[in-house]
């Protein structure tokens, strides 16, 4: 208990910020685990990524593609479906698939905002900010591949059929 109230003294005249340093300095290397490898004899090296770096949230990106990355669209079978949600930086689903004359609703649930833009041009939506949304009505049959212009990592397509 007198260490407690010596603590207690210490950080009471103005030495908090060394103390606060301090105590954290220990907890970093407590949760590090510093000092128990060298002893023991155990060799630690740096973690290696199990996948190509991601995209992260928040980070503003114009013209820039990720590494590993292709720049494509998302693969895989769209999804029948004629809305699109923009949240934690992806477009979900990715792919969709709807027939001509369909509306397509693209709406922002990030706190970011984000745009819808065709790979070809034929559709662009000027920045959603949260809570907007972008509708588009496709007349022609074909696969538009697109993208948000402020995030280019965040892709998605949709595929109209006769």
């Amino acid at each position: 208990m007198g260490r407690q109230m010596n603590l207690y003294a210490y950080l009471a005249h103005g030495r908090r910020p060394v103390a606060l340093l301090a105590i954290g300095g220990l907890a970093l290397q407590a949760g590090c685990g510093w000092g128990q490898g060298a002893s023991a004899g155990a060799s630690r090296s740096a973690p290696r990524a199990s996948a190509p770096a991601q995209a992260m949230p928040g980070m503003k990106m114009p013209g820039m593609k990720m590494a590993g990355g292709s720049g494509t669209a998302p693969r895989g079978a769209p999804v029948a479906a004629n809305a699109v949600s923009i949240k934690s930086f992806a477009f979900a689903p990715a792919s969709v698939s709807v027939k001509v004359g369909t509306t397509v609703t693209w709406t922002n649930k990030d706190e970011e905002p984000h745009t819808v833009a065709a790979d070809g041009g034929s559709f662009r939506s000027s920045p959603l900010t949260p809570g907007k949304t972008y509708r588009y009505t496709f007349t022609k049959p074909g696969r538009y591949p697109y993208s948000c212009t402020i995030h280019p990592f965040m892709r998605g397509s949709v595929v109209v059929t006769p």
